[in-house]
């Protein structure tokens, strides 16, 4: 019973380790403190903390990562776009997504082939990995992996403070 007890732990610890990203960066200072990310959208520190709520800004600007299975996009499969909280560029849309069984909302591209996720080679926590970020407002997204189930053989694993969903109008669709 112990044994089965520590297999289903170190089960659990390397599916979580899957989509983590690390809650601490190293820094130019001596402080322990976080390393905010840096971008070109022009807003300062305190405008972010003053639009986003403390864990988006936690995930956002501190590369922070959500705890998996919170989030309510990780369930959502209406039709409809998903934004940047941060910006409100539009990144993935509901036919990208699909269930990665990893607790964060996944998808297997994002809309425009790249040029709104931006790619970022990641060597924290002992491992190679590629970060996603909004490339318009620079805001930590998760990390992209080779493992997806589509054609693409991609899994975006997104942590959904980073997102808004906009849903599609049904009647927008009825017009067309």
């Amino acid at each position: 019973m112990i044994k089965l007890n520590l297999i289903a732990a170190l089960l659990f610890c390397v599916t979580l380790a899957s989509c983590q990203t690390p809650t601490t960066t190293t820094t130019t200072s001596t402080t322990n403190s976080k390393k905010i990310m840096e971008t070109s959208y022009n807003k300062t520190d305190e405008e972010w903390k003053k639009t986003l709520t403390p864990e988006q800004y936690e995930v956002l600007r501190k590369k922070g990562t959500e705890r998996p299975h919170t989030s309510a996009l990780n369930d959502n499969f209406d039709a409809g776009t998903y934004v940047c909280a941060g910006c409100g560029t539009e990144l993935f849309t509901s036919t990208q997504k699909f269930d990665g069984h990893c607790g964060w909302p996944s998808f297997d591209n994002d809309i425009g082939g790249g040029d709104r996720v931006k790619k970022i080679k990641d060597l924290s926590l002992g491992m190679a990995r590629t970060e996603i970020v909004c490339a318009k407002c620079g805001g930590h997204l998760g990390h992209i992996f080779d493992d997806g189930p589509t054609q693409t053989g991609q899994r975006y694993c997104v942590n959904g403070l980073s997102l808004n969903f906009k849903k599609l109008d049904k009647d927008s669709t009825q017009k067309k």
